[in-house]
């Protein structure tokens, strides 16, 4: 009888909740659509940041108090040593034979030092001191390697991707991470997935029908509000946050938009404020399904892995995109690997060659509630939209350069490493020569060569 008022009871629950749930949901995806906000996140970021705060302290306190017993323990454990080797002192005979002990101490220490001396000469360990050199050299100064790593936080805010677990500092610690694990999991990753498979039918749906329709003024008016529509409901998916600046230089039809490369996410965070062509790799699985869907709607311009060897016909493709006044503004990630968020590296000259503006964009990611880098050579596309689902939000700031054209005496490389240079400068990140692509790739034979080379020649001399 009382299993029965239990159920009766929680299915009452439910039947209240479930049509309140989607109620609020179709409200937010209208809102979304039109690009309105009616200050929710907001209060939602405000809350977080307070709950962050409050952990940073209380983990604050934690670490000086054990760093103060550590100092207590310290300090009574010298002070033992000291009396016992006052005791030893006492205890001897006058002092004679400690002078005995300490002439033996010495006396044993020299002829240590001589041995390991003749290992060395022995063994001629200096030969190797160089490459010793050169690879602790190589970790120290190492800037590139970390790159491509989840970027390191200075406060921990509930999630464990990007620093050491704080779980278990204090009671009231453990216990809201255990509520933001609820909420995570148990709210707001099944409402993403929800909005996830919405979004993604609509844009279908949507680019099927636009294909039906004719090439023409209306097509193009039709696909910019539909993109801009499906693009804002998605980016709810992971609770995409993104204040736009200078929006008055965005790109114009017959430009290029080049931006520096963290997530696949980028795509969606610049397409909810403006509406551009994409060019990329064909890809299967979930992606390949978006680049069928746009493809029906507009011109893209998607590459089979044997064109992207082709250099001049990839460049003459862009070329031929460009020049026709009637089609979107290209988005191109120049350098073709993610990074995570710190630093900008290697702009390949490949877009800079075709002419026109080139718009630069600076995407900058707020790490505190979710780091969006994707670490493709280490977790799969949907392991990491999990990751990304889960996560508090994902907040950004993005950043309209003006347009910038090639100098008559530049060559391409140097007008790339110019575009690169302001990006970095204006969103605040690292600005490296370095090409991404080395998280990817081995060192190459023929340096392995070329130390091995100036080895030997150190060998035949000695």
């Amino acid at each position: 009888m009382i299993v029965e008022v239990i159920s009766d009871y929680l299915l009452t629950i439910l039947w209240a909740i479930i049509p309140s749930f989607f109620l609020v949901l179709l409200l937010s995806l209208v809102f979304a659509s039109l690009g309105l906000s009616i200050g929710f996140r907001k209060l939602y970021i405000y809350i977080l940041l307070t709950i962050f705060e409050f952990g940073r302290k209380k983990i604050e306190t934690a670490e000086k108090r054990k760093s103060e017993d550590l100092d207590d323990n310290y300090e009574t454990s010298k002070y033992n040593v000291v009396n016992s080797i006052g005791a030893k002192i006492v205890d001897s005979n006058g002092g004679n034979n400690n002078d005995s002990e300490e002439d033996s101490k010495h006396q044993s220490l020299h002829e240590m030092e001589i041995k390991m001396n003749g290992e060395k000469k022995e063994f001629h360990l200096s030969d190797g001191i160089n490459f010793i050199k050169l690879g602790i050299q190589s970790i120290v100064d190492d800037e590139v390697t970390k790159r491509f790593a989840a970027e390191e936080l200075l406060s921990w805010n509930l999630l464990t991707r990007t620093n050491r677990n704080y779980h278990y500092i204090s009671m009231r610690l453990t216990i809201l991470w255990g509520i933001g694990c609820l909420i995570r999991y148990l709210i707001l990753l099944p409402t993403r997935i929800i909005i996830t498979i919405i979004g993604v039918f609509w844009l279908v749906l949507c680019t099927a029908v636009i294909g039906c329709i004719p090439d023409g003024w209306l097509k193009r008016t039709i696909y910019w509000n539909v993109s801009l529509m499906c693009f804002r409901i998605l980016s709810r998916a992971f609770s995409g946050i993104v204040t736009y600046h200078d929006r008055y230089n965005m790109a114009k039809e017959g430009g290029i938009t080049v931006a520096n490369h963290t997530s696949p996410i980028d795509v969606a965070i610049l397409a909810c404020d403006n509406c551009y062509a994409l060019v990329g790799q064909r890809q299967g699985g979930f992606l390949g399904v978006l680049q069928r869907a746009l493809a029906r709607a507009t011109s893209h311009i998607w590459f089979e892995r044997f064109e992207i060897k082709d250099r001049e016909l990839v460049t003459r493709r862009l070329r031929e995109h460009v020049e026709d006044p009637n089609k979107l503004p290209i988005l191109i990630f120049p350098e073709g690997t993610c990074i995570n968020n710190s630093a900008v590296m290697m702009f390949k000259k490949g877009s800079f060659e075709v002419g026109g503006k080139i718009y630069p964009v600076a995407i900058k990611y707020d790490p505190r509630f979710g780091d969006p880098f994707w670490n493709s050579s280490k977790n799969g596309y949907m392991y990491y939209l999990l990751m990304m689902m889960s996560s508090w939000a994902i907040v950004c700031h993005v950043y309209y350069l003006p347009p910038m054209i090639r100098n008559e005496n530049e060559s391409a490389v140097e007008f790339a490493q110019r575009v690169k240079s302001e990006i970095a400068k204006r969103g605040g990140l690292v600005d490296l020569q370095w090409d991404g692509q080395l998280k990817r790739i081995e060192v190459k034979a023929e340096w392995k060569q070329q130390q091995q080379h100036e080895y030997s020649k150190r060998i035949k001399i000695s």
